[in-house]
């Protein structure tokens, strides 16, 4: 058994949640999660509660952005030799322009 762990305002958690996803969708959580440089459950919860998810600058975090960064290029190599664009691409160049934008200390506005 796990042991118990406290939040931030000094609640149990013991109970645990869990619920199944698409191989597709376990992929777009995990980069969303290694982007965001929380760990998953923090992520997940955040997410769930609707709370903001806001990304620190760390090694951790430029490590799964220039991963990314790799990833949308040959996604957009490929595209150029003929190739149609998918939704999850487009979300995922949209997630990386968030949290780009929310480094360089850009509000929603992009101002």
């Amino acid at each position: 058994m796990s042991a118990k762990n406290r939040d931030n305002k000094n609640r149990w958690r013991n109970i645990t949640v869990g619920f199944r996803v698409s191989p597709e969708e376990n992929e777009l959580i995990n980069r969303a999660v290694a982007l965001s440089g929380l760990p998953k459950q923090e992520y997940c919860y955040r997410r769930c509660l609707n709370q903001d998810v806001v990304v620190q600058g760390n090694p951790r975090v430029y490590k799964a952005l220039k991963t990314e960064f790799a990833t949308v290029l040959a996604e957009l190599k490929r595209i150029e030799a003929g190739k149609g664009v998918d939704d999850e691409l487009l979300s995922v160049i949209e997630l990386i322009s968030i949290i780009l934008g929310g480094l360089k200390g850009e509000d929603a506005n992009g101002e």
